[in-house]
C-alpha cells in the first residue's frame, strides 16, 4: 500500500497533470485583440504581426533593436533632489517612484546612450511611457543635457524617441523649468553643427511637445501616434466641435505639415541610418560585405595576386 501511495500515485499524477503555464508567454493586441507569443512579437519590436499596430516598448528593448548588434554604452545622468516638494496626493511622491522603478525595471523615465548604427556614432535617449506616463521631471531634464553634451563632446548625432503625457506634476514648477532648460540643450546641438532626429512616438503630449520634441531637425513620427499639446477630448469640450477623423495622429499631422516622415518601427533602423549619414555628409553606408576571396593551400599567395609580365605572355602568343 506504501508503493502504491508513495510512488504509483505521484506518478500518474505527475503524467496527467496540467503544466503550469508563465502568464506572460501571450500578449493581446490592443487594436486587434490577437494573442501573440511573446518571442515573436519581441522579435518584431512589438508590432502586431496581425494589424501592425504599435504597442509600447521600452527604451531598452527599442536600444536592443537600433543599435549595431544591440550593443549600446548607457551614459550616467546626474541624479537631482528626489522630493524637492515633499509631495503627496493619495501616496508620498517617493512611494510612486519605487513603484514605477519596481514596475519598469528602470530607475528613471528616460535612458541615454552612446553606440552605432549601421557603423555611425551616435548618441540616442528614449523615454519609458511605463514609468510615470514618460512625464517630463527634473532627471529628464538632466537626461536630455547630459546627451547634448555628450553628443558635442563626441561630435555625433542626437536622436530622440519621446513618449510622455506631459510635465510631471509631483515636481510642479521645475518640472516646467526643463522645458527651457532643454530648449537650451537642443541649441547647444545646433550651435556645434550637430544634427537633431527626434522619433515621435505614441503618445507624445503636453510640455513635451511644446519644446524639445518639436525642435528637431528632422521629425519622424510611428504609424497612428497620438502628438498633440492638449488631447483631443480637451479639445471637443473647450469649442464644443466635433473634430475630423484622425485628428492629432501622425499621419494627420503629416497631410498638414508638422512631419517629415512616418515610419514603421521595423523599418525605422534603416530610415535613421540613412538620414544621419546625409545629414553628417558621410557616404552610403555598407549593406554588406564580401569575404576576401579564399587562398588554396597548394599554390602561393604570390603566384596568385602577381600578374604575367609582358614578356611571358609576348612569348606564349608566338609559341
Amino acid at each position: 500500500m506504501n508503493w502504491i501511495t508513495n510512488y504509483v500515485r505521484p506518478r500518474i499524477n505527475s503524467i496527467f497533470s496540467r503544466r503550469e503555464v508563465p502568464e506572460n508567454l501571450w500578449q493581446k493586441c490592443d487594436e486587434c485583440g490577437t494573442m501573440l507569443f511573446h518571442r515573436e512579437l519581441a522579435e518584431n519590436l512589438n508590432v502586431c504581426t496581425q494589424c501592425g499596430h504599435h504597442m509600447n516598448i521600452s527604451p531598452r528593448a527599442r536600444f536592443t533593436g537600433l543599435f549595431d548588434g544591440g550593443v549600446f554604452v548607457e551614459v550616467d545622468v546626474p541624479e537631482p533632489v528626489a522630493d524637492p516638494l515633499h509631495f503627496r496626493d493619495q501616496k508620498k511622491y517617493p512611494d510612486r517612484m519605487k513603484a514605477a522603478q519596481k514596475g519598469s525595471g528602470e530607475k528613471e523615465a528616460m535612458l541615454v546612450a552612446t553606440g552605432e548604427i549601421g557603423r555611425t556614432p551616435i548618441v540616442a535617449a528614449a523615454q519609458d511611457f511605463s514609468f510615470m506616463g514618460g512625464s517630463m521631471g527634473m532627471y529628464v531634464g538632466n537626461a536630455i543635457i547630459a546627451a547634448a553634451q555628450e553628443a558635442v563632446k563626441l561630435k555625433r548625432p542626437l536622436i530622440l524617441f519621446s513618449a510622455a503625457g506631459g510635465a510631471r506634476m509631483q515636481e510642479g514648477i521645475l518640472s516646467l523649468m526643463q522645458m527651457p532648460r532643454s530648449t537650451v540643450a537642443v541649441q547647444m546641438l545646433k550651435e556645434a553643427g550637430l544634427p537633431y532626429i527626434v522619433v515621435l512616438t505614441h503618445p507624445t503630449t503636453g510640455g513635451v511637445t511644446a519644446s524639445y520634441a518639436m525642435l528637431g531637425d528632422v521629425h519622424i513620427a510611428e504609424p497612428n501616434a497620438l502628438i498633440c499639446f492638449a488631447g483631443p477630448r480637451v479639445i471637443e469640450q473647450t469649442i464644443r466641435e466635433t473634430l475630423p477623423e484622425g485628428f492629432q495622429r501622425a499621419e494627420y499631422l503629416l497631410d498638414h505639415g508638422m512631419l517629415d516622415r512616418v515610419v514603421k518601427r521595423t523599418d525605422l533602423r534603416d530610415e535613421l541610418i540613412t538620414i544621419t549619414r546625409m545629414l553628417m555628409k558621410l557616404p552610403p553606408v555598407v549593406r554588406g560585405e564580401l569575404p576576401a576571396p579564399a587562398v588554396k593551400a597548394d599554390e602561393p599567395a604570390a603566384e596568385k595576386t602577381a600578374a604575367p609580365k609582358p614578356t611571358e605572355s609576348k612569348a606564349a602568343a608566338k609559341s
